[in-house]
């Protein structure tokens, strides 16, 4: 038992980008503030967010880079997604680009986010990694997938059994209170879409955005969905897993370069 709440604290002070996103999303739903629209104040308060995790480190600046890419990566398939029809934003605001508010993308970044956390407070650790061209093909497949499903084939199935294929023999270690425990990286991949599968409910009763089912009344988002986050996330852990053995790497080749009296 306190394992496992020291499990749960480290995993809610990771989670605190999040946190902040949907406290900001239940305050703004009930309470009108005047003279600024509501996407604009969530807008605000997820760039105040940021800052105050930069100034007081709780986000290192490597970790707000690839928090700044997945706000790109978020932000662009927002725009298409919601060009097809797939879900809307209704309400007005300054910040809003083609129907889509600035501040939707810092909903991908908070995932991103949580996972940089997680991966520093637990000590996160990957064995028998795949090999990388193999990982940067399936997340470029699983991310345009997301796109080419409109016209062509939907692919995800097949996708989620090429996961299953690639990371069969890949474990994640992470470690509470110096104890190490292990699990299969595919098992994490599941249980994250789960949970942003809650969070996707949560926001949505909120109005941070609406599915189509959802223009008369809020009804519970379609349990389906949860593949479509684990594919997501797939691709998100791909990205920080990918850029932290580059950073790795470099900073090996560093301390040797400093240590071995040759390379000089």
């Amino acid at each position: 038992m306190r394992q496992l709440f020291f499990f749960g604290l480290e995993q809610a002070k990771a989670c605190f980008f999040p946190v902040i996103i949907f406290l900001t999303l239940a305050i703004t739903k009930v309470v009108e503030v005047p003279f600024i629209a509501r996407y604009d104040l969530i807008l605000l308060v997820c760039l105040l967010t940021q800052l105050f995790m930069i100034i007081f480190k709780f986000e290192t600046l490597d970790e707000v880079k690839v928090i700044g890419v997945f706000h790109l990566i978020g932000l662009a398939l927002e725009l298409y997604k919601v060009h097809m029809g797939s879900w809307s934003y209704p309400e007005d605001a300054i910040t809003k680009i083609w129907g889509v508010p600035l501040y939707s993308g810092f909903m991908y970044a908070s995932v991103a986010s949580y996972m940089c956390q997680a991966w520093r407070r637990l000590k996160l650790r990957i064995t028998n990694w795949p090999a990388t061209w193999g990982v940067v093909l399936l997340s470029v497949a699983i991310y345009f997938n997301f796109y080419t499903h409109h016209f062509i084939f939907d692919f995800r199935w097949i996708l989620k059994i090429l996961t299953l294929l690639v990371f069969y023999r890949t474990f994640v270690y992470f470690t509470i209170l110096k104890r190490t425990y292990a699990m299969p990286l595919s098992l994490s991949f599941v249980l994250i879409g789960f949970f942003i599968w809650i969070a996707e409910n949560i926001a949505t009763f909120f109005g941070a955005w609406r599915y189509p089912n959802q223009s008369q009344q809020w009804e519970i988002v379609h349990f389906g969905k949860i593949s479509s986050w684990l594919l997501l996330v797939i691709v998100s852990f791909m990205i920080v897993a990918l850029l932290k053995h580059i950073k790795e790497n470099q900073s090996q080749d560093k301390h040797f370069a400093e240590n071995n009296p040759l390379s000089k």
